[in-house]
């Protein structure tokens, strides 16, 4: 299995703390050497250990903030008529 090449770029921020001193953070992550992300994961203390999380680009990044102000995300996609479907 090929190594996980990894580097925070930019700390935005701890969202909480587990008891064995884990932290859930919103940073942007450069996987691989690809240009950085945003990426939700928990940490260890030293960041060189990770559980599961969730990378996101720019884009989906901008919907997530326009969902959680209740805002509607346009997606760009073609606005189908029943009537052409038939």
């Amino acid at each position: 299995m090929a190594e996980l090449k990894y580097e925070i770029t930019e700390n935005l921020g701890v969202l909480s703390e587990n008891a064995k001193g884990w932290t859930k953070e919103l940073n942007r992550v450069s996987w691989n050497g690809y240009p950085p992300k945003y990426d939700i994961r928990e940490w260890s203390p030293d960041h060189s250990r990770m559980g599961k999380g969730v990378t996101l680009t720019d884009e989906e990044f901008e919907n997530l903030k326009k969902l959680m102000n209740g805002e509607a995300v346009d997606l760009g996609g073609d606005d189908v008529d029943e009537a052409d479907i038939i």
